[in-house]
């Protein structure tokens, strides 16, 4: 049994997602639930946990402070993270920190809470599935000119050999971890036995089949940590459903995962607002290229994705540039590249409703990204224009008409929604916030998002903190 801590600091929240969500049905428990960083430290001294679903804006303790402690206490603690719409900056930090999956408070409805367990027991069961162990013969060299390793990318659903072999001779066949199986024959006709494993890829969902060559004097040991190392850092990305047999050798160099660095991920999140991929072959060529570089794994790449969706929707969802939608599961890259050409195409409809350019539409995207990502800087809309190489007036216009706001008010919208952050994530001084989005006047900073919300700085830090 899976056991599982909720800590959130709103208490309808916890009880909510603790009583409707279908638990044993995925061989999950809830065993507690904390309000905050701390007391859940204090938990998880007195009772083992397996999995930990976390907010990220907590009082006493931050649910990214709390991820901190716990990578160095409990290494082999799983980790999910609760956010909301706006914490696209403390996604990647708990994507940093490891983070298996994330859960959109605003999206959690009924109909999708077995949805979600599904996916993250599937997330859960791919990282911790124990391996059977090695026959009697782990550590005898191998001697067989090749062995084969038949590969489902599939990891929803437990998959069982289909079929049973009628080669001549004994053919040794063992399960290496889930969905994946190896063979060698003990004969040295190797060929019958290639072609009905051939034969048996459309009976296995996503499968491939590995040839492996320089394989003598190797351990079946070594073998098998070989094809597992390989189906998590090479077969996800080489996986292709019209070329499903990759001969290998094991003296190719192996390529490691690597840690997503800030530089690359700012490098495809300026890839993804600011170049044209979506209608030209040259950029979308090299988003694929910068993606496929990075070799994430699978949970990587999944917080990388929900990442880039969610700050898409924070900026255009409620302007006519339209809303995306989030990839539901994948096993391969295939799969992944497959949904960004089909969000290229949402994206383009998107811009074919307005009565702009596809240039003027960019110039307007580019403009809201740089703005974001440098909040301090007070940017006018006569310096971005000139920068962009469009009149003022004009830009003023295609701005207003395409995002919903002036430009002024959408500088100050954005700026007071980075300031909220702050001030629910963070213990800084509202002279210190007041300049990371741009004002060096704290009583005008104040008054702008009095005006904004109903409630000075401080109150709404302490109304976000208060007792839930």
């Amino acid at each position: 049994m899976i056991k599982v801590l909720i800590v959130d600091d709103d208490k309808l929240v916890r009880k909510g997602i603790s009583s409707a969500m279908p638990w044993s049905e995925f061989n999950m428990e809830v065993v507690g639930e904390a309000s905050n960083g701390a007391k859940a430290l204090d938990f998880l001294k007195s009772q083992p946990v397996d999995l930990m679903l976390t907010d990220l804006a907590m009082p006493v303790m931050s649910g990214i402070e709390l991820m901190r402690a716990t990578k160095q206490l409990y290494p082999e603690l799983h980790i999910v993270v609760l956010t909301l719409h706006q914490d696209f900056d403390y996604i990647q930090e708990a994507l940093r920190l490891g983070a298996i999956d994330y859960i959109a408070k605003v999206q959690l409805e009924k109909e999708q809470f077995e949805h979600v367990l599904h996916r993250i027991h599937t997330r859960l069961t791919g990282l911790t599935s124990s391996i059977r162990k090695m026959p009697s013969t782990n550590e005898i060299n191998v001697h067989y000119p090749n062995v084969y390793a038949l590969v489902s990318q599939d990891r929803k659903s437990e998959q069982k050999w289909p079929v049973e072999l009628t080669t001549d001779g004994d053919v040794i066949r063992w399960e290496v971890e889930r969905n994946s199986w190896m063979w060698a024959a003990t004969h040295d006709e190797q060929d019958p036995l290639f072609h009905q494993l051939k034969a048996s890829l459309d009976q296995i969902p996503h499968s491939t089949l590995l040839v492996l060559s320089d394989v003598q004097e190797r351990t079946w040991s070594q073998i098998k940590n070989w094809i597992m190392n390989y189906t998590e850092a090479s077969l996800f990305y080489a996986y292709n459903p019209e070329d499903r047999v990759i001969t290998v050798s094991m003296n190719e160099e192996e390529i490691l995962l690597k840690e997503p660095q800030d530089k690359d991920i700012d490098r495809i999140k300026q890839s993804w607002f600011q170049t044209p991929w979506t209608h030209h072959d040259a950029y979308y060529s090299q988003l694929i290229k910068q993606f496929t570089s990075l070799r994430l794994n699978k949970g990587q790449l999944m917080g990388l994705l929900y990442s880039l969706v969610m700050e898409w929707n924070h900026l255009f969802a409620q302007t006519t540039l339209g809303r995306i939608s989030m990839i539901h599961g994948f096993d391969s890259w295939y799969e992944v590249e497959k949904w960004i050409k089909q969000t290229a195409i949402v994206i383009r409809k998107a811009d074919e409703q307005t009565s702009y350019s596809q240039e003027i539409i960019h110039a307007v995207k580019k403009a809201v990204m740089i703005m974001q990502d440098d909040l301090e800087q007070a940017y006018t809309a006569s310096g971005l224009s000139q920068q962009l190489n469009i009149s003022r007036s004009y830009f003023s216009q295609c701005f207003k008409d395409l995002m919903g706001k002036t430009f002024n008010e959408y500088s100050r919208f954005i700026r007071v929604e980075k300031s909220k952050e702050y001030l629910l994530n963070t213990n800084n001084t509202i002279f210190w916030i007041a300049e990371r989005v741009g004002y060096t006047d704290e009583k005008y900073f104040s008054r702008i998002f009095r005006e904004m919300t109903g409630l000075l700085p401080s109150e709404y830090r302490q109304q976000g903190r208060g007792v839930k």
